[in-house]
């Protein structure tokens, strides 16, 4: 007998902004949103110089709701 997996919870955008703000530089609110290999170039690169980090702050909210949808699909 096969069980549905269960769903998955969202991913929070103010949680999001929290660990970019303390810590984008490292690229945690990446790994936060399940992003490794985006997560690693922040860590390695420092947010690509600092570019990626006030790209990140217009885009934060678009990059949860992507996540949250693919997790609600069973994808991510």
């Amino acid at each position: 007998m096969s069980y549905p997996a269960p769903a998955l919870p969202p991913k929070d955008t103010a949680v999001t902004y929290i660990l970019w703000f303390f810590l984008g530089v490292l690229g945690i609110h990446q790994f936060y949103l399940g992003k490794v290999g985006r997560g690693l170039l922040y860590l390695f690169t420092a947010g690509v110089f600092g570019i990626m980090l006030i790209v990140d702050l217009f885009t934060i909210p678009s990059q949860v709701r992507t996540v949250n949808a693919q997790r609600a699909v069973g994808i991510g």
